[in-house]
């Protein structure tokens, strides 16, 4: 039985380093991806020092909107991987882009970080304060600092006819414990509240890949979204014209795979293997 089993072994190993091969932009998720909590997923930081080094690119993409692309950037530095700001981009960048498109000069009540207020003011986004009227739009982010009185006056401005978005969908936040409610979570609460639905943004979504494409000017069968997420992650590269790739590092656990619709390009079991196929299985 195991000699029948090794052939099989290596020419699913060749096929998933073939596609690898022809990925000239990573779009690498990050919690549960490259890192959990503060320490940086085994293989991970090899993988990008080996992919650069062969003159590929990445991009690193959350969906995790609490905080902003700079504290991302100084996050990733103190992992010994340092990036540009090019090279980081967040659900709320793609929020900040889809509301200068739609709704330019809109007033936005924002339930979100202080991190992402911020992020949304230095764009130029017109934010709610106490006082003013009731605002266009309501966006809700991954809040870390969530309180009711932010709930409930989110549900009273959706339930006046405020616009209702959110920055993601994502349910739950991986973290080295186990899991956190997510913005997805949140929207949940508000939707059972007010019988509203928000219009969701970041991964898995086209305005995502449409901006990744424009900022990177990558050709789209080109580009993998790898995550550990067959429901943001994957689905966001398979379900518009790119690749997604899944990594078991995070959320997704193998039988999670059956009974799923969402069906990844390639499985890894980390960015760590990725590396290793590039490596040993082809001359990349």
């Amino acid at each position: 039985m195991e000699r029948s089993e090794k052939p099989d072994e290596r020419i699913q190993a060749q096929k998933k380093a073939d596609l690898l091969k022809k990925i000239g932009l990573f779009v690498l998720d990050m919690d549960g991806t490259f890192y959990l909590g503060d320490h940086v997923i085994e293989g991970a930081l090899e993988f990008v020092r080996y992919v650069e080094g062969k003159g590929r690119r990445i991009l690193f993409f959350t969906n995790n909107s609490s905080r902003s692309p700079k504290v991302y950037m100084e996050r990733l530095a103190a992992m010994g991987c340092p990036i540009r700001r090019d090279q980081i981009m967040t659900s709320g960048d793609v929020t900040i882009a889809y509301l200068k498109e739609l709704y330019e000069g809109k007033q936005i009540y924002l339930v979100g970080t202080p991190a992402l207020e911020e992020n949304f003011r230095e764009e130029g986004i017109r934010l709610w304060e106490k006082g003013d009227p009731r605002p266009d739009i309501v966006v809700v982010g991954f809040d870390t600092t969530l309180t009711y009185e932010k709930l409930d006056r989110a549900c009273a401005f959706i339930r006046e006819g405020s616009v209702f978005l959110a920055t993601h969908l994502d349910i739950n936040c991986p973290t080295e414990g186990g899991f956190m409610p997510d913005c997805g979570a949140f929207c949940a609460a508000i939707t059972l509240s007010t019988g509203v639905e928000p219009k969701y943004l970041g991964k898995p979504f086209k305005e995502t890949v449409d901006m990744v494409l424009l900022r990177t000017g990558e050709e789209r069968d080109r580009v993998a979204f790898v995550g550990d997420r067959l429901y943001t992650d994957v689905a966001t590269g398979v379900n518009h014209g790119a690749h997604g790739f899944l990594v078991l590092s995070g959320e997704t656990k193998p039988e999670d795979l059956d009974k799923s619709e969402v069906k990844p390009d390639a499985v890894y079991q980390s960015l760590g293997e990725m590396k290793e196929l590039l490596e040993n299985v082809m001359d990349y």
